[in-house]
């Protein structure tokens, strides 16, 4: 099932529970689908990896924007906007462990042979495709960053 019709079906069950928090989330999602489909060049729908991306980026403003309310002394809104991203990331795959990310990023260097910083890019190409929507682009860098050094 794609994600478009999982987020209508769970749009009409928070609308008979009356989730008022939820409904936002969920229409929040379904319309940045619906742009994305829109777009130029989409076609005929969006890939599941263009969805992932999506909601990655989506997870990744709530997360920013609440830090930010939390330091400006904003509860209320953070709350709001951690609420959100609870539910956003109901639809993202589960997230790695910094112990899986280093596993992996150690593969990839043996892989490809990398010795130095040199060759982060060819590191972290290799890495943000196969841990795409599993763990934080800036996570991965820092410990790419770290293995290399």
């Amino acid at each position: 099932m794609s994600l478009k019709s999982t987020i209508d079906q769970d749009i009409k069950k928070a609308m008979l529970e009356k989730r008022k928090e939820d409904l936002i989330a969920l229409r929040a999602i379904k319309s940045a689908i619906l742009l994305a489909e829109t777009e130029k060049g989409a076609g005929d729908g969006i890939s599941e990896e263009q969805e992932l991306k999506l909601l990655t980026k989506m997870a990744k403003q709530r997360k920013e924007s609440a830090e930010i309310y939390q330091k400006e002394n904003r509860e209320d809104l953070a709350n709001k906007e951690l609420q959100e991203l609870e539910i956003i990331n109901n639809y993202l795959p589960k997230q790695l462990s910094r112990e899986e990310i280093e596993g992996e990023v150690v593969k990839i260097i043996e892989q490809t042979g990398a010795s130095s910083m040199k060759d982060m890019g060819k590191v972290m190409g290799m890495a943000s495709k196969s841990l795409a929507g599993k763990a934080d682009g800036k996570l991965i860098s820092d410990i790419v960053k770290e293995k290399l050094a």
